[in-house]
């Protein structure tokens, strides 16, 4: 068993920048594609994903320690730290079932293809550590394997499942035509987020409040394009951290090159992904009468609007404030303030990129994924501690905003513990 999960960790840590265009070129020739096209495809994928996951970086390294001097600079003291994502898709993939969920992943994914009951062919397989995190949540509280499998196979399917509900956002608020994402880390606050959007949007008064990159640009003319909604912001999260004059400047320029970059990036990345997507939409229409396949990627590919990254800056202090005044909230904001703009994609594609209406969603969200990751820090420290995790110095318990305060997994969870 060991010896498994070391091969698929070996696996895993090639990257998604390698894994990926290796399963592109595997799937193009299995959908009837040449080889060089296929390749072609592979190649152009897998390019657009360093130059993603270098902007990516550029907000990460950025942002998380602008946000974590914020928090120091408050002094908040919580006793369940937020170790991130990171660290717990490492604890996730270092408990003994996490050797199953690969397999057993591709296997359901195809099942349910076959069977007509989703849309989307997911070759996010870096991103089935949530899958696994459910499993090893499961499996270290009722000690079932089996029990275990069952609530990653659950997580997976109402992830498939929001993917296709939200493929056409994808398509007409980000031009992703295509394209789902099934990361679980994003799909989990779809199904609360969007109604939430709607019930916002038929507020009177709060309704009428509308702006988006597309009206501030209209309104303030140069001063609102997106490379300067990015300057503006950035610097005000400098200004909130307590950076000295200079670096302040420098996290601002560094945030309006993540809004200037990150569409473009995803821009080479549409043109790899189109005639994977075009020949795996004819092959299943002419065998299984398909109408619509969608490519299931990594939700890296959603947050390149401008409008997620500002939500997503607007709500970093928010979400450290949150974490101060409500009471009951044990945990501290840390590790996954910087994957925020994961968290609120589907939420602004909703809101049709309305900025003001996804901060206050926004808000209502985090709110809940605070109180849920301070509800399940037990078991999250529990699975630490079964993967051998390092434990921070100085902490008793940890949790995570990404998975610990994820819906759906929450859901889950709490329906399994039921019969334990």
């Amino acid at each position: 068993m060991q010896g498994l999960i070391d091969g698929f960790q070996a696996f895993l840590n090639i990257g998604p920048t390698v894994i990926l265009p290796v399963v592109i070129f595997i799937i193009g020739i299995g959908f009837g594609q040449k080889p060089g096209k296929a390749f072609r495809s592979g190649l152009t994928i897998g390019v657009a994903f360093v130059g993603i996951n270098l902007v990516v970086g550029l907000l990460v390294d950025n942002l998380g320690p602008a946000a974590e001097a914020m928090v120091e600079r408050l002094g908040v003291e919580l006793n369940v730290i937020d170790i991130g994502w990171p660290a717990a898709s490492t604890i996730s993939w270092g408990i003994p079932i996490a050797a199953f969920i690969i397999p057993l992943a591709l296997l359901v994914n195809v099942i349910m293809l076959v069977t007509k009951t989703t849309k989307t062919m997911n070759v996010d397989i870096w991103n089935f550590w949530h899958f696994a995190f459910m499993a090893g949540m499961v499996y270290v509280m009722s000690g079932s394997i089996i029990q275990g499998l069952i609530a990653a196979i659950l997580f997976e399917i109402a992830c498939l499942k929001i993917a296709d509900w939200t493929a056409p956002i994808l398509e007409r608020e980000f031009d992703l035509p295509g394209v789902s994402v099934a990361t679980g880390s994003t799909a989990s606050y779809a199904p609360l987020g969007i109604p939430l959007v709607w019930l916002v949007q038929r507020i009177p008064g709060i309704k009428k409040l509308h702006a988006d990159p597309e009206t501030i640009q209209k309104r303030f003319g140069v001063f609102g394009e997106s490379i300067f909604i990015g300057l503006f912001l950035g610097i005000a999260l400098g200004i909130l951290a307590g950076y000295p004059f200079g670096e302040v400047f420098n996290i601002g320029i560094t945030m309006a090159a993540v809004m200037l970059l990150m569409p473009r990036m995803v821009k080479i990345l549409m043109e790899g992904l189109m005639p994977i997507s075009q020949s795996a939409r004819d092959l299943l229409q002419r065998k299984f009468g398909a109408k619509d396949i969608y490519i299931g990627l990594d939700a890296a590919v959603a947050i390149g609007h401008p409008a997620v990254i500002a939500t997503a800056l607007i709500l970093v202090p928010i979400t450290v404030a949150l974490a101060i005044v409500l009471p009951g909230n044990n945990v501290l904001p840390f590790g996954d303030l910087a994957t925020i703009p994961f968290i609120v994609a589907f939420i602004v594609g909703a809101a049709r990129g309305n900025i003001i209406h996804s901060v206050i969603v926004g808000t209502v969200m985090i709110a809940l994924t605070l109180y849920m990751a301070t509800d399940v820090a037990q078991i999250h420290t529990q699975m630490g501690e079964a993967a051998q995790f390092d434990m921070p110095e100085g902490t008793s318990q940890i949790s995570s905003l990404d998975q610990g305060g994820n819906m759906i997994n929450y859901v889950i969870y709490k329906f399994f513990s039921l019969f334990n």
